[in-house]
């Protein structure tokens, strides 16, 4: 008699708990998308269905300057963070192992293992003592930060692209005299540019909802859409907030969306 193999979803309960578990991580998303759309300003009232919020965030000066700058930022920070997670996966993957490897992996995914305000704190006392020393400001401390952040969200794609890659062609490459900057142009960048693409919607999403580095990194005038709406949320909850949320909820899905299908495995 063949033995059948040990499945979780075949315990007492595991739907229902499946099902609770869904319901906890939605309902708050879904009753933020609903009130949207309420023309009440008060959370406690339903009035009608309005579109008059999106309207309202669309107009407001500040809002579209805190968009702009947020995605300026992380459009930046995905394009560094991304040239360096490539350049760290081709040298822990693309040799044999080393003495020191674990440590090298183990550092560049640090930010992942470590609680986010100490890396926050850590980075506004290094960018303070610069701003000290050099009298120089601006948004680039800002990008720096957010990419030093995102470097190992965009690694671990591109490492299990490189993982899973068949080194035949690059084989191929060698054997017919191509040098090691042609073998990587013409047969591992395109073979791995699925990866690349993915790392980096990875790490522009997280930088794009970033909010404790940015709070803490951040000088006047340099608001990000999150740090924008955690100023007025302090203010006043309104539907406008609750608009701007649902904005941000719908590029988020779509980019995830996209960084599935990228990764995702093909038969």
């Amino acid at each position: 008699m063949a033995e059948r193999r040990f499945s979780a979803t075949r315990l007492p309960g595991f739907a229902t708990i499946a099902m609770l578990a869904f319901l906890a991580l939605y309902i708050p998303i879904l009753t933020l998308v609903v009130y949207s759309f309420n023309s009440e300003v008060t959370m406690g009232n339903w009035g009608t269905a309005t579109l008059d919020w999106y309207a309202k965030a669309w107009a407001n000066a500040d809002v579209k300057d805190a968009t702009l700058r947020s995605l300026t930022i992380a459009g930046f920070a995905a394009v560094i963070s991304t040239a360096l997670a490539t350049m760290a996966a081709l040298g822990t993957t693309r040799r044999r192992a080393f003495k020191g490897q674990t440590f090298i992996y183990v550092m560049i995914n640090q930010p992942l293992m470590v609680p986010e305000i100490v890396t926050a704190v850590a980075l506004m006392i290094l960018f303070g003592l610069i701003k000290t020393v050099t009298g120089v400001h601006g948004l680039g401390y800002l990008i720096l930060a957010h990419a030093a952040f995102c470097i190992p969200f965009a690694y671990l794609p591109i490492r299990a692209r490189l993982e899973g890659m068949d080194l035949t062609l690059e084989t191929a490459a060698a054997d017919l005299y191509a040098s090691h900057w042609h073998t990587f142009r013409r047969v591992t960048l395109p073979i791995l540019m699925p990866g690349v693409i993915a790392g980096a919607m990875l790490a522009f999403v997280v930088s794009l909802d970033d909010v404790v580095i940015t709070e803490f990194v951040k000088s006047a005038g340099q608001d990000t859409l999150p740090t924008y709406m955690l100023g007025q949320m302090r203010r006043q909850l309104t539907p406008e907030i609750n608009a701007i949320s649902t904005g941000l909820l719908l590029v988020t899905i779509a980019m995830l969306t996209a960084f599935f299908l990228l990764t995702r495995k093909k038969d």
